[in-house]
């Protein structure tokens, strides 16, 4: 995050106003997790994750003045960081990775199996939802993990309310298919080896 830091003061120093430097200061202190915890999602990796959020600024800083409405601040970076993270995925092939906040998650104080299993899980969870389609994870991620109204979601990716929920239906299925399918592989797996042993 601190390469985007050092954007920001490039970009100023090319001069842009103090107000717009305000904007894009505040945009960034309020809304950088969201648009960081959006992209790890997305992606399923940190790396990628920081060059999506620093180029999702970089756009930010650029176009501030399509911003009309600072309240809708947070959607519409999304809107560009979303944008942004399909660009960047029709690019590069994907690199899977645990998420390293995943570990300040399960850092209380349960036993390791514990640790263990909500790790094994989360992995799971987590490769369902990068098989799924751009779009779908889109949702999932807005909706399902970060909680976002059916109308946010809508204005971040450009479509209708009902097309929201209905394509949230459609992901949530997808995403219970994927897990029951991993499910019985696993299963299977378990009895070929005891057969097999």
């Amino acid at each position: 995050m601190k390469q985007i830091v050092i954007c920001f003061d490039l970009f100023y120093k090319g001069g842009e106003s103090v107000g717009e430097q305000l904007d894009i200061e505040s945009l960034f202190k309020d809304y950088h997790r969201d648009v960081y915890q959006f992209c790890l999602y997305f992606t399923h990796s940190v790396q990628e994750a920081e060059d999506i959020t620093q180029e999702t600024f970089i756009k930010a800083i650029k176009n501030i003045r399509t911003l009309t409405n600072p309240d809708r601040g947070k959607y519409w970076l999304l809107a560009i960081a979303r944008n942004t993270a399909i660009d960047h995925l029709r690019k590069r092939k994907m690199n899977e990775f645990l998420p390293d906040f995943f570990e300040k998650i399960i850092s209380g104080d349960p036993s390791l199996d514990d640790q263990i299993l909500r790790k094994e899980e989360w992995e799971e969870v987590h490769n369902a939802l990068y098989k799924m389609k751009p779009h779908y994870r889109a949702i999932m991620i807005l909706r399902g993990i970060q909680e976002l109204t059916v109308s946010e979601t809508a204005e971040i990716l450009q479509i209708t309310e009902l097309k929201v929920r209905v394509d949230f239906h459609r992901a949530v299925k997808i995403l219970k298919k994927e897990m029951q399918d991993r499910e019985r592989k696993v299963i299977s797996d378990e009895y070929k080896r005891r057969i097999d042993s």
